[in-house]
């Protein structure tokens, strides 16, 4: 801990932030480049423009900030809060500039919701955005779910003690290896790995529905990033619905399925472990929920006379409920259809799918199948122990990675990242309540901005108040840092002002 902050803590702080930021702008390389490409001159016009200011400003804090004092916990969890809010705003001036936002406020909306994964947006005139602009907005996405502290990690942060607190900053604490530089280089491996392999096929099945070669290459890598990294962001307005395809639909299932699962599950497949595929405790917890949510949403669709079949069920029901369940936000209805057709039963499913999330150190958000899995087991043995002698020891098991033995300790901070999602969800849902929509589309968009997902009733429109705009900003900035950043942030800032 650190009391009230001294000078060096600041110059720390300013340091990392202008090094992720300078990360920031190294990325906006990749749209100038495709705009370039495809002779979007004014667009790339934006991109120097965005770069340089990226460039210029993280510099700039990484000089102001230099210093030799070494970070603490405090300072990589500062860092993390502070540079998702800097960088949201520097990112947000290639959109700002594109014209087809209403306000910088719409701009930064997009930016986060791209940076956490959630999928949301204000954007306007979507199907008609250059192909630099559909870059940015994807690439946001796809880095985001890797983590934008892990981007700083790999190619610009040096210092290891440094590195591994902003690492954990940023809501991650698997190590792969006792380096996290080694760590953040084997997330980036898989994750780019994945790309190659989910573009390829997205490409195909883009020209089997007649896309031609170019767009149906842009389409599949776009689509990938944002499914991998559970984003839900598309090219198009109509999301995964304008494609009309089931094989688009089946292969983006199973690549946001497989992008919901932690990094170190992955990374224990790929060194030959793919038994952990079945004992893990996340891969238990997320079958388990999916099963139970799926029965009760085809339920409450089925006794409305909602979709037709088996067939229809499947791409309208379950795939809403799956997209939500690993927090991607794909969609294959319309909004306004889950508030006109789906009825309080499937919607309440899908609310609690949302919530639930993915894994623990993944590209997902929610509440992470960890929790959910540890929790459950501290109900089991609570039960054991209240139907056993007073004497009888219990030691309660699970695997997650390995044969652990659950504690006291796991089980508060599990339980204690459970209520502030739910205390988040609840005060989300009466702020939309507050801007005059009605409770249920409220609690839907609420679960969706807290849990990251991106699934939108539509509330989530550039014609919604400002407040709300704000407000959903910062949930989502909280949810996908998982709360503790956040209030170390606002307890930093607290403390600049409070007396001696």
């Amino acid at each position: 801990m650190i009391g009230r902050p001294r000078a060096d803590d600041f110059r720390l702080v300013l340091s990392y932030t202008g090094k992720v930021t300078v990360g920031v702008g190294f990325l906006m390389v990749l749209p100038l480049a495709t705009a370039l490409c495809f002779a979007e001159w004014a667009v790339a016009v934006d991109f120097l423009v965005g770069l340089g200011t990226a460039w210029t400003i993280g510099c700039g804090l990484a000089w102001l900030g230099a210093t030799r004092a070494r970070p603490n916990w405090t300072h990589g969890m500062v860092t993390a809060g502070v540079s998702w809010l800097f960088v949201m705003a520097v990112a947000a001036l290639p959109y700002w500039l594109s014209g087809h936002y209403l306000g910088h406020l719409d701009c930064m909306f997009d930016v986060m919701s791209g940076f956490t994964t959630t999928g949301l947006t204000l954007i306007q005139d979507l199907d008609h955005v250059s192909n630099g602009l559909n870059m940015w907005r994807h690439v946001l996405t796809f880095v985001g779910g890797q983590g934008i502290i892990v981007l700083a990690l790999t190619f610009l942060v040096k210092d290891a003690a440094g590195g591994y607190k902003l690492y954990v900053g940023e809501a991650k604490d698997e190590r792969l290896f006792p380096s996290v530089f080694h760590t953040a280089k084997v997330i980036w491996k898989i994750s780019l790995v994945y790309l190659v392999a989910g573009t390829i096929a997205l490409w195909g099945a883009g020209l089997a529905i007649g896309l031609d070669p170019v767009r149906a290459f842009l389409h599949g890598l776009w689509i990938y990033m944002a499914a991998w990294s559970t984003g839900g962001f598309a090219p198009m307005s109509q999301n995964i619905l304008y494609y009309h395809s089931a094989l688009y639909e089946v292969l983006t299932v199973v690549f946001f399925v497989v992008g919901s699962f932690n990094f170190a599950l992955h990374h224990a497949v790929w060194t030959g472990n793919r038994k952990e595929v079945f004992r893990n405790i996340e891969t238990a917890s997320f079958a388990a929920s999916l099963t139970a949510l799926t029965v009760l949403a085809c339920w409450g669709l089925m006794l409305l006379h909602v979709y037709p079949g088996a067939f229809a069920l499947f791409r309208k029901g379950f795939y809403q409920l799956i997209s939500g369940h690993t927090t991607t936000g794909y969609m294959t209805v319309y909004a306004r259809q889950f508030a006109l057709e789906w009825g309080d039963i499937a919607l309440g499913a899908l609310i609690v799918a949302m919530l639930l999330g993915g894994s623990a150190c993944s590209t997902a958000g929610g509440f992470k199948g960890l929790r959910i899995g540890i929790l459950f087991h501290a109900v089991v043995q609570e039960t054991r122990r209240l139907l056993k002698p007073g004497s009888a020891v219990f030691v309660q098991r699970f695997h997650y990675l390995e044969d652990r033995t659950l504690g006291e300790q796991q089980v508060r901070s599990a339980a204690l990242i459970v209520i502030l999602y739910v205390l988040t969800f609840a005060l989300t849902t009466l702020a939309g309540t507050l801007s005059g929509f009605p409770m249920t589309e409220s609690a839907f968009e609420a679960a969706s901005v807290t849990g990251n997902v991106g699934l939108s009733i539509g509330v989530t429109t550039a014609a919604m108040p400002d407040a709300l705009k704000t407000t959903y900003i910062l949930v989502m900035w909280a949810g996908r840092l998982e709360f503790m950043a956040v209030l170390a942030t606002v307890g930093f800032l607290l403390s600049t002002v409070k007396r001696r």
